[in-house]
C-alpha cells in the first residue's frame, strides 16, 4: 500500500503545471492538512549528529524559504528531516518584490527567485510557533531585516530575542540577493557590529549561525570566517543562492534576475564549503547548502567540512519521499566510504 508521502511525491509533478507561487501555497496547505504523511520508524543511530550543543537525528535539514511564515513546521519535521528552518522572517510584514518572481528551470533541477523576503511579519510567525507543540527534531529560525526603515544593529538583536524561546538555533540572513544592500552586511566591520549587538542585547540565546553568499571572494570568505569566529557565532550556512549564471544554464527562464538555487549551485557551494573548512578548522560548525539531490551529494558536503546539510529546491521538485530516499542513500554512501557514522566523514576531503 502506498504511503501518503509516496503519494504526495507522485502528485508533485502535477504542481509544476501551475504557477510557481500558487503551487507552493498549495503544497503548504497540503502539509498543514497532514496530507504529506510522516516518518514511521526512527533513524538509525549512525546518522545522528551532535553539533552546536544540539542533537540531530540525521544531518539532513530543510533550508529556509520553503516555509517563510512557520505555517508547517511540525508537519515538515514529521517527514523525517533532522532539522527544519523557517523564514526568512522580518520584524514587520512586507509583500516582497512584484510578481512574477519565482521561476523554474526544470531541465537543470533549478529555480531562480527574486521574492524579496515576502512574509507576514514576526508577530504571526511567533504565534504559529507558540501553537506548534512539541517537535520531534531541531527547529531553526531564520531572520532578516525589512527592505525599508531597517537598522541592522537594532533589528537583528530584536529578532533574535523574539525567537529565542522557540528556536533551537537562529540564522541571521545577510546574503539574500533580493534585498538591496543586504549583502553589504557580510563585510567584516558590519558583520562584527551585528554579532556584537546580538551578544550585548541577547546574552542568553540559542546558537547563532550566519548564512552567507556563494559569491564572496576568497578574501571576503576569510573575513566572514574570522568575524563569525571572533564574535560568538556558532557556525555558517554555506551557501545562499547565487547571482552568477553558469555558462551551461539554458531555457526560457535562465536570464531572469534573482538568486539561482538547485543543482547548478552544487559544485560552487561545495568548493566554498571546503575553503571555509580550511580557514575555520573546527572553530565553527559548517552547514552545507546548495544543489543537493542524492545521498552521495549529502556525503560530499559532509566530507568537504559540513556537520549538517540543508536543501530546498530538490524537495520542491521531488516531494516528501525525497527525505527517506536521501537517508537511505546516505547510509549506503557511508558504507561505500568505510564510515561507521556521519561524524567520521566530516571534513575528510577538506
Amino acid at each position: 500500500m502506498m504511503t501518503l508521502g509516496a503519494l504526495a511525491s507522485r502528485l508533485t509533478p502535477l504542481l509544476r503545471l501551475m504557477d510557481e507561487e500558487a503551487a507552493h501555497a498549495l503544497s503548504l496547505r497540503a502539509l498543514q492538512a497532514g496530507l504529506a504523511g510522516r516518518q514511521r520508524t526512527p533513524d538509525p543511530p549512525r546518522l545522528a549528529v551532535r553539533a552546536m550543543g544540539l542533537s540531530f537525528p540525521n544531518p539532513i535539514g530543510l533550508a529556509a524559504g520553503f516555509d517563510k511564515d512557520a505555517r508547517a513546521v511540525l508537519p515538515l519535521l514529521r517527514l523525517g528531516f533532522g532539522c527544519v528552518e523557517a523564514g526568512t522572517v522580518t520584524l514587520r510584514p512586507q509583500p516582497g518584490n512584484p510578481r512574477p518572481r519565482l521561476f523554474r528551470l526544470p531541465q537543470h533541477r533549478a529555480v531562480i527567485n527574486r521574492l524579496g523576503f515576502n512574509n507576514e511579519g514576526l508577530d504571526r510567525y511567533l504565534a504559529r510557533l507558540k501553537d506548534a507543540g512539541p517537535r520531534p527534531a531541531c527547529f531553526g529560525a531564520n531572520v532578516g531585516i525589512n527592505k525599508q526603515g531597517a537598522d541592522p544593529e537594532r533589528d537583528y538583536p530584536a529578532l533574535v530575542a523574539a525567537v529565542t524561546p522557540y528556536a533551537d538555533y537562529v540564522t541571521i540572513n545577510v546574503s539574500s540577493p533580493n534585498t538591496p544592500g543586504l549583502r553589504d552586511l557580510q563585510g567584516e566591520a558590519r558583520l562584527r557590529g551585528i554579532l556584537r549587538a546580538i551578544a550585548r542585547e541577547v546574552p542568553v540565546r540559542p546558537p547563532v549561525v550566519v548564512k552567507i553568499a556563494p559569491d564572496l571572494s576568497d578574501d571576503g570568505l576569510a573575513a566572514v570566517v574570522d568575524a563569525a569566529g571572533a564574535e560568538g557565532a556558532a557556525g555558517l550556512i554555506i551557501s545562499n543562492t547565487t547571482i552568477a549564471r553558469p555558462p551551461e544554464l539554458g531555457g526560457l527562464n535562465a536570464l531572469q534576475v534573482g538568486g539561482l538555487s538547485g543543482a547548478p549551485l552544487f559544485a560552487r557551494s561545495t568548493e566554498m564549503l571546503r575553503r571555509a573548512r580550511r580557514i575555520a578548522g573546527e572553530r565553527l560548525v559548517l552547514i552545507g547548502c546548495g544543489g543537493i539531490r542524492t545521498g552521495a551529494d549529502v556525503l560530499a558536503k559532509i566530507q568537504a567540512g559540513a556537520s549538517l546539510v540543508q536543501l530546498y529546491t530538490e524537495f520542491a521538485y521531488a516531494g516528501p519521499a525525497l527525505v527517506g530516499r536521501l537517508k537511505a542513500e546516505l547510509a549506503e554512501a557511508l558504507d561505500a566510504g568505510g564510515f561507521a557514522v556521519v561524524g567520521d566523514a566530516v571534513g575528510v576531503s577538506a
